[in-house]
Formats: structure tokens, C-alpha cells, sequence
């Protein structure tokens, strides 16, 4: 009897650490297997995540192909574009003494305010052949506060410079200046709009540019030249070359610039100033103040007051 229960012990005792090593055997196998499973899991995750990245980038892609607002495209100028690279619009005439180069953006309160201020000085000047004046279009509200208002604005103009329009087109959209914040010009039927306003210029022909984005990497060439230039802001004002906005010591005012370029064209002090251009008796002359571009604070700027 005792050898008998022996043995049975004893097969109990193999039966049971078979059972163990089969099972210790089975849990390794289904380690391995959960192992395995894991490492499909999270393969096909990340395959999952790059392809949804290709899509989107595809999407992306698309989308900026097919909106007619983006940047990329060949570098159209507008119509008699002047300067370096053809990056400026001129208005004036070709042959007058001073030249008048002005760094703006149709989203910035502070250019807004030089406008206001100088246009009918400026307009006066052109009429008599004392000056022209070179205007760069800039982005730089657009960086500064999103949107694109900035572009679409200065892609408009250059539109409207190809229908012979850009002086009347130009004051019209900083007479009607949004705030700061407000990206209106962002909206091509805004801009559509006050095209109706200005006779002559609201064509299929002009639409069409707008719509297309037509000149938005010209645009985007004169905001790098800007950049490049490291110009204070905007507005920025050059007389012949000479910055004579930012002269805290001598602030300009349009007495001071009407003074400057008759001198430089020989005119003789007390000689009446002759009439204004149609497009300047129709702007205001008020003087009035505006936000420092590309700063979203609040700072004046009066009398020609420089940004700071």
C-alpha cells in the first residue's frame, strides 16, 4: 500500500507540474502573442497618423492651389510698376524734381493718419509737376494681428493700377479704413464694393484680378523688400531718399514738405501754389490721428508725428 500511494503521489506531483509548465509555457506564448498585437497596434497608429498628415497636407495643398488669395504663383507686377524690381506704383509726374517714396499698409491706423493729413499737399504738388511719389505696399498688419486684409487690400490696388485707377482706388480704401482689428479687406466683395465707387474701375477685368489674387506674390516681393530694408514701420516716408517722418526734433507737417520740394524745384517763396488735382479737392483735409502700425497699442500721431 505504501509504494502504491507512492507512485500515485508521485504522478500527481508530474500531472501538476505539467500543468504548471504548460501553463507558465501558454501565458510566455500569449505574452509574446499580446507583444506582437501591441507592436500592429501601434504600427498601424502611426501608419494611420502619417497617412491622415498626407491627406490633410494634400488637402492643404489643394486648397492653397485653389484659393486664389495664397501668395504662391509667379511674381505679376501691375501696369507701369516702377523702382527696384518693379516693386513701387508711381503717381506724378515721371519728371518732377522730388520723389516722394512711401512704405504703406491699407490696414494701418498711423498710415491711415498720414493720408488724412498730407493728401491734399501731396495731390497739389503732383498737379503743379513739383513731385512724385513712389508707393510700396506692404503685410505688415497682416503679420502682426492675422488676417489678410493687408494683402487683399494691396493686391486690389495693383489691380486698380492696371485700370489706370490706383490714385483714386488708393484713398478711397484709407477713406473707408476699417479698425485695426476688423480684417474687412479680407473680403474680396468689400473690396468689390468700393471698386463701384470709383468711376470707371468696377470691370470684369478688374474682378477677375481681385478675385484671382492676380498680384498677391507681387505683393508679398514689396513686404519683403520692406523687411529687408528694416524700415521703423509703417507709414514710412522718404523724401528723395531721406527718411523725414521719423525727425522727433523737427517733426514734418505738410507745410514743411510743400516748403521742401518747392525749394528743391526753385519755386519762389510767396508764388501762389496753383490748384489742386480733382482727386485732391475731393479729399478731406482735416487732420486727424491713428494707432501705430503693427503695434496693436494706441499712440497719436499729429502733425506728422513719426511711429515709434
Amino acid at each position: 500500500m505504501s509504494e502504491k500511494n507512492d507512485d500515485g503521489a508521485n504522478r500527481d506531483a508530474t500531472t501538476k507540474r505539467s500543468a504548471r509548465e504548460r501553463l507558465q509555457q501558454e501565458r510566455e506564448r500569449q505574452k509574446t502573442r499580446d507583444k506582437r498585437r501591441r507592436t500592429l497596434i501601434v504600427s498601424a497608429a502611426v501608419v494611420g497618423v502619417l497617412g491622415l498628415a498626407a491627406v490633410v497636407g494634400l488637402i492643404a495643398a489643394n486648397a492653397g492651389s485653389g484659393d486664389k488669395s495664397a501668395k504662391a504663383g509667379p511674381v505679376a507686377a501691375p501696369s507701369g510698376a516702377t523702382g527696384k524690381d518693379a516693386l513701387a506704383i508711381q503717381t506724378g509726374p515721371a519728371g518732377a524734381k522730388s520723389q516722394l517714396t512711401v512704405w504703406e499698409d491699407f490696414r494701418c491706423p498711423a498710415c491711415k493718419a498720414f493720408e488724412t493729413n498730407y493728401r491734399d499737399t501731396v495731390h497739389d504738388l503732383e498737379s503743379r509737376g513739383l513731385l512724385k511719389v513712389e508707393y510700396h505696399l506692404v503685410t505688415l498688419i497682416d503679420g502682426n494681428m492675422g488676417g489678410t486684409g493687408s494683402l487683399k487690400g494691396a493686391n486690389a490696388a495693383a489691380c486698380a493700377q492696371d485700370a489706370g485707377k490706383f490714385a483714386e482706388y488708393h484713398d478711397l480704401l484709407f477713406q473707408n479704413q476699417p479698425e485695426e482689428t476688423d480684417d474687412a479687406y479680407g473680403k474680396n466683395a468689400r473690396l468689390l464694393e468700393l471698386a463701384g465707387k470709383v468711376d470707371g474701375l468696377d470691370t470684369p477685368a478688374f474682378r477677375a484680378c481681385v478675385e484671382n489674387g492676380t498680384h498677391n506674390s507681387w505683393v508679398g516681393k514689396s513686404h519683403e523688400a520692406f523687411a529687408a530694408g528694416k524700415f521703423r514701420g509703417t507709414p514710412t516716408v522718404l523724401l528723395d531718399g531721406k527718411d523725414i517722418f521719423a525727425d522727433q526734433a523737427d517733426p514734418l507737417t505738410p507745410q514743411k514738405l510743400k516748403a521742401k520740394v518747392e525749394a528743391a524745384a526753385g519755386v519762389p517763396k510767396g508764388k501762389p501754389s496753383g490748384s489742386a488735382s480733382p482727386s485732391a479737392t475731393a479729399s478731406p483735409s482735416a487732420s486727424a490721428s491713428g494707432k501705430a502700425s503693427g503695434s496693436g497699442g494706441s499712440k497719436s500721431l499729429s502733425k506728422g508725428a513719426p511711429q515709434q
